[in-house]
């Protein structure tokens, strides 16, 4: 996860919260306490992409390729936020992007959410050009970006 994690903040750093510097000082027991806590329960969760392992090579599982998160909102019950969407860039066009945000639509619905919402920075046509294919609708809701004030998110909703 700290390998992604990192992919992630390297590739596309305006999209995450944390520079690289950041998530590269922060301990790996840091990251796998956040893996624990996001692997069950119904306020917040995370799923992951990996490649299928070289059956020759090991049995442990490849490297991951993609993550999508999602967290309830408690001023909103029926909502949940999607966070930290990243398909590493081989992968990109293969519908690992739809099947990650369709496990965080199932845990959603699951969890008594059925809408989704999510951010991106103005300008991200790939990304906003992505999730209207996936069904997402742009709210006109515009936000700062939480770390460049000079940036703008648009906010995107859709059906869990």
């Amino acid at each position: 996860m700290r390998a992604l994690r990192l992919e992630m903040l390297a590739d596309a750093p305006l999209a995450f919260l944390e520079t690289v510097a950041e998530a590269a000082a922060r301990p790996h027991a840091e990251y796998a306490n956040r893996v624990r806590q996001n692997a069950s329960g119904s306020d917040i969760a995370a799923f992951v992409a990996e490649l299928p392992p070289a059956r020759e090579l090991s049995p442990a599982a490849g490297p991951f390729v993609g993550h999508a998160g999602g967290h309830a909102v408690p001023t909103e019950p029926g909502l949940t936020v999607i966070f930290a969407v990243y398909v590493t860039p081989t992968r990109r066009g293969t519908g690992l992007l739809a099947d990650l945000i369709e496990q965080v639509a199932v845990w959603s619905r699951a969890a008594g959410r059925p809408e989704l919402m999510l951010e991106v920075v103005v300008g991200n046509d790939r990304a906003l050009r992505a999730y209207q294919r996936l069904g997402f609708v742009d709210t006109g809701v515009r936000v700062p970006h939480p770390r460049v004030p000079a940036l703008t998110e648009l906010q995107m909703r859709r059906r869990a």
